[in-house]
């Protein structure tokens, strides 16, 4: 057995076609382009199942073996999920590291990760996924300690390692829970100002955060590539009638995302399943964009948020030769489809429209006529943004506000008046003696 090179650079990618829906080896490519890699050659091949052994078979690891020497590749990645020993097996083979797809998508969510929550919940996801590969090409790990005091039966090195995984991973999850109440407390603060949650979903690239920036005037980073963005944002951001309502830009999805990665990320994509609103980013110009729907809409059940209400929005029109941003409702005139461009701003305007029909009919805009001896209710509703204007007539606040119609009868006091309109004095005298 070889001891595990240095990690390197230049690649070798092999893409297996095995399934109808294993995907194309162009993404691929842009997977490793992501993670900062420098593509040597793309090895592609075709099997009914895989090779117990060596995954591609042993015709095709000798082609990749001599691929390696050849090219003198660091490493040899795969566009699929290998199992320890099949890991194991080909890094004899080539002596050269060996990455499945899995190892590949947490190096570059690895490399994404900014605030604390992320990159504790990419460490959880990495120490997971090396769980289980501790028995690769390393032989010491194998032999037990020696030396004066340490003769025995002992500790093997590997079961040493294992014990320090299971530690640290207890730790990190310890951290992650305290992280997920601080989030927890702050879905709770939105809730009690009734501020309605949109998360932008969507496959990897298809432009989310893009959007995100043209929505909220922020300025989230944004590139032409996989996975730019992984931390999630939340921005609050007036929607016309419909009011103030938070934003929230979230990891793209991808076929075969690492189920260790959605477990990890459980806190961040419960902002997701706590939503009142899904828009469903597509790249209206990928060729392949039914089938990233469907790979979208798996991960959003597997999170448990494939009952919140979706609406689809198709992105980069601009793309297109000649096609219009347009509106497409059902036949309850509700809307399913916007297309826009958030690059040029096409069909912005029609995005809001959708959203001010689903939560501006559930605001009310009045005139409330509130006793000052009420000033708690009137703190309340300064907290929850309503109060547009205020004047006092004798001795009541004349508040215009806009807010949640439920949430309003639930607020206000018995003694209070509501007008459609700006009231005179005579006017609230009347409404006091009736």
């Amino acid at each position: 057995m070889f001891e595990r090179p240095q990690s390197g650079e230049n690649a070798i990618l092999v893409h297996l076609k095995i399934g109808p829906s294993d995907g194309d080896a162009a993404e691929f490519e842009e997977l490793a382009k992501s993670a900062g890699v420098e593509v040597l050659q793309t090895i592609k091949g075709s099997r009914t199942v895989p090779d117990a052994k060596y995954f591609v078979g042993k015709g095709k690891a000798e082609e990749i073996r001599l691929s390696v020497e050849s090219q003198q590749a660091d490493v040899v990645i795969f566009d699929h999920a290998l199992s320890p020993a099949q890991e194991r097996n080909l890094e004899s083979l080539f002596k050269c590291r060996v990455l499945d797809r899995t190892g590949l998508i947490l190096d570059i969510f690895a490399q994404r990760a900014r605030t604390f929550e992320g990159k504790l919940q990419v460490e959880l996801a990495q120490l997971k996924h090396l769980s289980t590969r501790l028995v690769r090409g390393w032989t010491h790990l194998e032999r037990q300690k020696g030396g004066i005091g340490l003769r025995g039966p002992g500790e093997t090195q590997l079961e040493t390692d294992r014990r320090l995984l299971a530690a640290r991973i207890k730790q990190i999850n310890k951290r992650l829970e305290k992280v997920e109440k601080q989030r927890a407390q702050g879905r709770k603060s939105r809730q009690r100002a009734q501020l309605p949650t949109v998360s932008l979903v969507g496959y990897t690239n298809a432009g989310k955060s893009t959007l995100f920036n043209s929505l909220t005037g922020a300025d989230v980073y944004s590139q032409d590539q996989l996975f730019a963005t992984l931390d999630p944002t939340l921005r609050r951001v007036n929607i016309g009638d419909a009011g103030p309502v938070i934003l929230v830009d979230t990891v793209g999805f991808i076929r075969d995302l690492p189920h260790d990665l959605v477990a990890a990320f459980k806190s961040t994509l419960e902002e997701t399943r706590e939503s009142d609103l899904l828009l469903h980013v597509i790249d209206a110009a990928d060729p392949q964009r039914e089938e990233h729907i469907g790979h979208v809409n798996e991960v959003l059940e597997e999170i448990g948020a494939d009952e919140v209400v979706q609406i689809q929005v198709f992105n980069k029109i601009d793309l297109l030769d000649g096609f219009q941003s347009r509106l497409d409702k059902n036949e309850s005139d509700v809307v399913q489809r916007v297309w826009l461009s958030a690059v040029s701003g096409d069909g912005l305007g029609l995005l809001k429209d959708a959203l001010q029909q689903q939560f501006g009919e559930t605001f009310v805009h009045v005139w409330l006529a509130l006793p000052t001896s009420e000033g708690r209710v009137r703190a309340k509703l300064y907290e929850l943004d309503a109060i547009l204007q205020e004047t006092i007539v004798n001795q009541d606040y004349l508040l215009e506000i806009r807010l949640q119609r439920k949430t309003l009868l639930e607020i206000i006091p018995e003694n209070a008046e509501i007008f459609d309109h700006l009231p005179n004095e005579s006017e609230l005298m009347l409404a006091r003696a009736g």
